[in-house]
């Protein structure tokens, strides 16, 4: 007897396959609902803290919903050159699909005109004819065996033939989706131009109207010690807000944060960071300003406008917004209580709860925020306190 193979019954593969289904389900809804609440938790801080604000009047904060309009508009555009390219490829490889498939097709179709033109030298004889002919049972018996291979290979041409013109007709039809798609992304982006220059204008004209008050005010020193108080605030709360387990309260600590005994991915990239944009140095971590006396909290580097800025190391956004002083700002969390800041920007291309990769395109340079020269301002922090960056990124 025939050894009875032990095969898992089907219902158990199929209770595995749906089990297996929902897992992947929860697992991949758990980290959306995680990037959802904590969106919605840095929207109410944000929210908080400029409800508290008792200076809402700053000629900077003009400029605050231009600024936040060309950013997002740009981010836009960012985002679809992105699925412009990604469409793209799709379309090079459906195209290539569709080429290989129409040899593939016209190769068959060769094989089958070969297959009928041999049965046509041989012959329209049916097995009934070939029996009744009384010819030589070994002759007969090896016509059977050829005329039954003709048959089954004609066949079996036929069947893959009908198969390769269904695919290609797929094919086809993902080609005609996918150009469509990239008509619309192209469209898209012919608007979001139109937009950005649109926005851009009104921006030329508010700060026109209020470049000089803004001149003014960032040589006040009361008004530059508010801009710093409200950064230090927000870095603070969305310390603890992304914290993964409270942290001691130190009040005895000194104004500069003790890194020594910091632990870590970060800690061990000391003197191996790169700098977040290419350009001149112009003011460093605690020398005094030149309006004010007030001392430099990071360091500000000169750059071309539109320049990309790029992440330092790898961690996840957890502010991406207008901050009065600071413009378009990015902060991103790299965990064990360190930040990397990155203002003035023109635009942020990655929002709340993105994850970013060392040297990732995070944001472009610009000068937001009222800020006279165009460039990127830089600040690392440590449990929500600044430190010099001078002594981590490396001489590259």
């Amino acid at each position: 007897m025939p050894k009875r193979s032990r095969s898992i019954p089907v219902r158990v593969c199929l209770a595995l396959a749906v089990f297996g289904m929902l897992s992947q389900t929860t697992v991949l809804a758990a980290p959306r609902a995680e990037l959802q609440e904590l969106r919605g938790r840095i929207e109410k801080l944000q929210k908080e803290l400029e409800g508290a604000e008792e200076f809402k009047t700053e000629a900077a904060d003009a400029l605050k919903a231009s600024e936040r309009a060309i950013s997002d508009s740009n981010r836009q555009l960012y985002e679809l050159a992105r699925q412009q390219q990604q469409t793209a490829d799709t379309l090079g490889k459906l195209r290539q699909q569709s080429a290989t498939a129409q040899q593939r097709i016209g190769a068959e179709q060769e094989l089958l005109s070969d297959l009928l033109y041999r049965q046509y030298l041989g012959g329209q004889h049916d097995y009934l004819t070939l029996l009744l002919n009384r010819r030589d049972p070994g002759q007969l018996a090896r016509e059977l065996h050829y005329y039954g291979y003709i048959s089954r290979a004609r066949a079996d041409v036929i069947r893959s033939l009908r198969q390769g013109l269904s695919e290609l007709e797929e094919v086809q039809r993902e080609q005609r989706e996918k150009a469509a798609e990239l008509a619309r992304i192209e469209a898209e982006q012919v608007r979001q131009k139109r937009q950005l220059q649109a926005q851009h204008a009104l921006h030329r004209g508010v700060l026109a109207k209020v470049s000089a008050q803004i001149r003014t005010q960032r040589k006040q020193i009361g008004s530059l010690q508010r801009d710093e108080k409200r950064l230090t605030r927000l870095v603070q709360r969305l310390g603890k807000l992304v914290a993964r387990k409270p942290r001691a309260a130190s009040p005895g600590k000194p104004v500069q944060p003790d890194i020594s005994a910091a632990v870590g991915t970060f800690q061990r990239l000391k003197g191996k960071l790169a700098w977040p944009v290419r350009g001149e140095l112009a003011y460093r971590f605690g020398s005094a300003r030149q309006d004010t006396g007030m001392v430099w909290k990071g360091v500000f580097i000169r750059a071309r406008g539109g320049q990309e800025v790029k992440t330092v190391a790898g961690g996840r956004v957890v502010f991406a917004d207008w901050l009065r002083g600071f413009g378009n700002l990015i902060i991103v969390d790299h965990d064990d209580g360190f930040m990397s800041l990155y203002g003035n920007n023109e635009s942020l291309y990655r929002r709340v709860g993105d994850a970013v990769g060392p040297g990732d395109a995070i944001a472009t340079v610009g000068n937001s925020g009222g800020n006279a020269d165009s460039g990127l301002y830089f600040e690392l922090r440590y449990q929500s306190r600044p430190f010099d960056p001078m002594g981590w990124v490396g001489l590259k």
